[in-house]
């Protein structure tokens, strides 16, 4: 199915089930233990080894001897990987830095060798006895250090410079200026689930049960790195424990199950232990943003500049930091600059909201300053700076912008108007103070297929390789399902996460929901087409209601196309240039309360409340979940996460959820989610765009400027620490 142009009356429209608030269908499996989690499957081989991976001891150098004769010498120790004995292997299109290093070494705790045993016990054991001899070169840790040398990336599918108008003489001329630096933390994503991998071969085809994302990418790039045809490997990943784009790519538990497998000649499985996982993997590199506003004293924006500098290994790209800020706010001058250093440290990449939550966590304090500098409301002034236009390309609209209306909603609802001045608002021993800051993320659509079978008892199952990362997409796969074709969605199957099924969007990017759906709608279409073909009805003019086709006064079983076997079609969603004649994304208005100990300076969020316009809201329960996550992530980024660097070393030394601090639901009283009612003709048949990122962007900001509220303390270095708030409190009465 071809969508190219705007979505008319269609069958979801009835929302008889899509639209509803239903509980997951997954929901039972994953409490009573029998969801398929990817070290969990006891039953699909026999004899399954254990492997334990070694990682390295430098960040930069090289390997100069390993020594493996005794782990191999060792109890149960079945073999021993290495880069000398792997054979030749590549590298996969989604990876900056090679899964299996030496004896090149690129960044601390990369994989070195794989230690496969008959028990995990004795695997651990066995990799104590490999000795690697290292080279360490000097390396390349801060990114502050090498600011100085960061050069404008090439290629990406953003363009590192942007530029309308004469920013530089617009902003000497504005009658209010604001020229701030703000830096932001490497952070890990911290997943439950580590990235984990079972993989059996047979023959010459391997069969990996992992963790991913992302699996058509992923049976790409494990096929490159081993160097055998795509058609030889399949991946199976119906459930994933948490991702976050951090398993959008493959990684090395996934590549070194498959070389343990081969080199045992037994199924291996192999997780990541959870200290190897912040360096081993990726995580969302460090930036430094240099923001610049000019306005009018009635607070139009004249002049809107934002330029960032972040790092990551050679071949890496940026973090694009600046993308919201081209997007977000009106002004007549424009630049947005974005600059890449080369640093040694791990890999950085794709976490959840790539781009935008660190530049938002930039903007919307630079929005909230700027504003005070005028006296003006933040809301008002953000609200005085709306446009229903792309600032950079005026001739090209929103297909939907609702932001205003998010703004207004969300002061009403939180109760802005009750906010005071600046450090004036006790309660007890806690300073109160309210801020908030707007909320953006782009709406992408991506190509997604979908096989619909209909049997005999009238059962429709569907099959995608989309995932699902705790986001849902069982439930509003079904619900499309079942919504298309008339049927309960009790009458739906879906299975998912499989790269023998057709591909699909994936899970990432606020694109997977929208596109996969959308795909799975393609496909009910086509069987809604065959059905009444063979039932001699026409399908123009077929209805499907309550497991039956109507038309021409017939009203025949839904389960009758199928006679006395199945019917079994595929389709997939292609999307023209609509998102190029209009610009597709979501908006929100996040509120917060805190309070700050005036002895101690901590930071107790106290409310929440996101006001959203993300397109038709497939399931609004699940979706007010997904909100919440990155909402309560939003405060763990403000107040607490921070990959810390050894800058002498090269690592990050928290690498451990036990020294990596996350919050969690229940340290914030209340948080409050509303939807803007909105259907959005031109993102796709299912008229939605997706919320699972738009809960994260802007939050953290919102949590500073709530501090400032609180206490006249501007904090512009996440995270919020205790030590950057103390020092600028009032003296204590």
């Amino acid at each position: 199915m071809k969508f190219d142009t705007p979505a008319g009356q269609n069958p979801i429209d009835r929302m008889r089930v899509v639209g509803q608030p239903l509980d997951r269908i997954d929901g039972k499996y994953k409490v009573t233990g029998t969801a398929h989690y990817a070290y969990e499957w006891h039953d699909v081989t026999e004899r399954a080894a254990y492997g334990h991976v070694i990682g390295a001891g430098i960040a930069k150098g090289r390997i100069a001897s390993i020594d493996i004769s005794a782990a191999e010498r060792a109890p149960g120790v079945l073999a021993v990987v290495t880069a000398q004995n792997a054979g030749k292997l590549g590298k996969g299109r989604m990876n900056t830095a090679h899964l299996l290093g030496g004896p090149q070494i690129q960044h601390y705790h990369q994989a070195v060798a794989l230690v496969v045993a008959e028990t995990f016990e004795q695997a651990r054991a066995a990799a104590a006895l490999v000795r690697v001899d290292y080279r360490r070169e000097r390396g390349r840790f801060s990114l502050s250090r090498e600011k100085d040398n960061a050069i404008k990336p090439q290629g990406g599918e953003t363009p590192a410079d942007s530029a309308v108008g004469d920013f530089d003489s617009a902003f000497a001329a504005a009658e209010v200026t604001l020229d701030a630096t703000y830096t932001t933390p490497d952070q890990s994503h911290a997943m439950m689930e580590p990235m984990a991998s079972l993989a059996a071969w047979d023959g010459d085809q391997v069969t990996i049960w992992t963790s991913n994302q992302m699996i058509a990418w992923g049976k790409g790039d494990v096929a490159r790195t081993l160097g055998i045809p795509a058609d030889k490997v399949r991946l199976v990943s119906p459930y994933i424990g948490g991702g976050f784009g951090g398993k959008l790519f493959v990684r090395a538990d996934a590549v070194l199950a498959a070389l343990g497998a081969k080199a045992a000649k037994r199924p291996v499985k192999v997780a990541l232990h959870r200290p190897l996982i912040a360096n081993n993997t990726t995580h969302r590199p460090a930036t430094e943003q240099r923001i610049r506003i000019g306005a009018r004293r009635d607070g139009t924006i004249t002049a809107m500049g934002h330029e960032s500098w972040s790092g990551d290994l050679e071949g890496g790209g940026p973090e694009v930091a600046v993308q919201q800020t081209r997007l977000l706010y009106a002004g007549e001058h424009r630049m947005t600059k974005m600059r890449l250093a080369t640093l040694d440290l791990p890999e950085g990449n794709a976490m959840r909201a790539p781009g935008e939550t660190p530049g938002m966590m930039a903007l919307e304090i630079a929005m909230d300053e700027m504003a005070e500098k005028l006296g003006m409301d933040p809301v008002e002034f953000r609200i005085r700076n709306d446009t229903q236009v792309d600032p950079e390309h005026p001739e090209r609209p929103f297909s939907q912008r609702q932001f205003v209306e998010c703004l207004r909603q969300g002061a009403e609802r939180f109760g802005w108007n009750r906010r005071q001045a600046t450090g004036t608002v006790r309660d007890g021993r806690w300073l109160v103070g309210m801020g908030m800051a707007a909320g953006f993320r782009n709406a992408p659509v991506m190509k997604s297929g979908a096989r619909a079978r209909l049997d005999a008892d009238g059962r429709v199952t569907i099959e995608t390789d989309m995932t699902d990362i705790g986001t849902g997409s069982y439930t509003i796969i079904a619900q499309t399902a079942a919504e298309t074709l008339g049927l309960p969605i009790e009458a739906i199957d879906v299975k998912l996460g499989d790269s023998a099924f057709p591909a699909s969007a994936g899970s990432g990017g606020q694109w997977g929901a929208n596109s996969a759906t959308a795909g799975v709608y393609a496909a009910c279409m086509k069987l809604r087409e065959v059905i009444a073909t063979r039932l001699e009805l026409d399908p123009a003019t077929a209805e499907f209601v309550d497991g039956e086709v109507r038309a021409g006064g017939r009203r025949v079983p839904l389960a009758e196309a199928a006679g006395d076997g199945q019917l079994v079609v595929e389709d997939a969603i292609e999307f023209g240039d609509l998102d190029k004649q209009k610009q597709l994304s979501t908006f929100a208005a996040h509120f917060v309360e805190v309070g700050v100990d005036a002895h101690t300076g901590e930071t107790r969020v106290r409310r929440m409340l996101s006001v959203a316009a993300a397109g038709r809201i497939l399931n609004p329960k699940q979706a007010r979940s997904q909100m919440i996550g990155a909402m309560t992530m939003g405060v763990g980024a403000a107040l607490s996460e921070e990959l810390a660097v050894d800058e002498t070393m090269g690592f990050f030394v928290n690498h451990d959820l036990a020294g990596y601090e996350v919050p969690v639901h229940a340290d914030i009283p209340e948080q409050e989610v509303v939807f803007l009612d909105e259907a959005d003709a031109d993102s796709s048949p299912m008229k939605a765009k997706g919320v699972g990122e738009l809960g994260l962007c802007g939050v953290p900001a919102a949590v500073a400027n709530a501090i400032h509220n609180a206490t006249g303390v501007r904090v512009r270095e996440y995270p919020i620490t205790l030590e950057k708030v103390i020092a600028g409190l009032p003296d204590i009465a």
